[in-house]
């Protein structure tokens, strides 16, 4: 997959490259700054961090990795947050775009990030988060590579923070709503059945008829998986590259798909009802054409719901959550 999340310690995940959040001064931080620096060497690597100078908030450089299992380190500077009126989110994509730039650039084919200036730098997770699925989005439409975004901390909500609250709720009163439905379902045929006209209903003049297999076939979507797929991208007017992008799907896995060479699964279904931006309506549409359908207990599928009502339509983001509940994500 072209995106995953890991819960890792970064200074031991293998990677081309690993992002540092880099101290402006040329001077050692705290936290994830000196664990690199004592991972990769500290003497060697101060040295080549001299020869860099003041890095600016904004800017990137990039070192040797020494002692680390990558080849490079990219020293990111980030904004603190000072309440959004100091170019904070521009500043922020910055470090992404010009991270993965310079990643791409040096022949990288992976890459590894933490989720920049959202600790001791006070940036906003959720407002963090955003900025960095965006980047890694737009960066995904026309670069090959792996990202790697990678979390240390054990909270369940340590990544999208506030969203977590708000899909969890969602699921929280969905799963009320549909259990107070089920319950009451039988009281209202109950309440039918007493009724004196009922017995209308059992003359053989009111039965419905039976279908033929003929008939029913007939309502059967006889086109191919593959040849539907390209008909809602042109419909939708998207390119390809937008929807595996945001699909979080491989261009070669993609390829396939267009050509019919892969049946795809449930989960790669459901990001692909996502890369397409569908509406929930179209979404179930679209899985009844590869024989699957929206599961009700299942919090994956209410997960991918609620972003798609939301009208958010980013895999990335919603593997992220995932992974703050445990499950496995879409683009497995």
């Amino acid at each position: 997959m072209p995106f995953q999340i890991i819960r890792a310690d970064i200074t031991k995940v293998k990677a081309d490259a690993i992002v540092n959040t880099a101290n402006p001064s040329v001077a050692i931080g705290d936290g994830v700054d000196s664990a690199i620096y004592n991972a990769a060497g500290k003497e060697q690597l101060f040295e080549e961090r001299k020869k860099i100078g003041i890095l600016e908030h904004g800017e990137v450089a990039i070192t040797p990795a020494f002692n680390l299992d990558a080849k490079y380190i990219i020293h990111a500077s980030g904004p603190w947050w000072d309440g959004g009126k100091h170019d904070e989110v521009q500043l922020l994509r910055q470090c992404y775009d010009k991270s993965l730039q310079m990643a791409y650039d040096t022949g990288c084919k992976s890459i590894a990030f933490p989720l920049l200036a959202t600790g001791t730098y006070g940036f906003p997770k959720e407002l963090g988060l955003d900025i960095a699925v965006s980047s890694f989005t737009r960066f995904l439409e026309n670069h090959e590579m792996e990202i790697i975004l990678v979390v240390f901390g054990k909270k369940a909500t340590d990544i999208s923070g506030k969203l977590f609250d708000d899909v969890k709720s969602f699921i929280d009163d969905d799963y009320v709503s549909e259990t107070l439905d089920e319950e009451y379902k039988h009281d209202r045929i109950f309440g039918a059945a007493s009724n004196e006209a009922m017995p209308m209903l059992y003359a053989d003049a009111t039965m419905p008829k039976e279908a033929s297999l003929e008939d029913e076939l007939k309502d059967i979507y006889t086109d191919s998986f593959a040849k539907h797929l390209q008909q809602m991208i042109n419909k939708k007017g998207l390119k390809n590259s937008e929807v595996y992008a945001a699909a979080n799907i491989s261009k070669q896995y993609f390829s396939k798909l267009i050509k019919g060479q892969v049946n795809p699964s449930k989960e790669k279904v459901l990001a692909l009802a996502v890369g397409l931006r569908l509406n929930l309506d179209e979404a179930v549409d679209f899985l009844r054409l590869a024989g699957y359908a929206l599961s009700p207990i299942s919090q994956t599928d209410k997960v991918v719901e609620y972003f798609i009502r939301k009208e958010e339509y980013s895999v990335l983001k919603i593997d992220i959550v995932l992974f703050d509940y445990g499950l496995e994500p879409l683009s497995k």
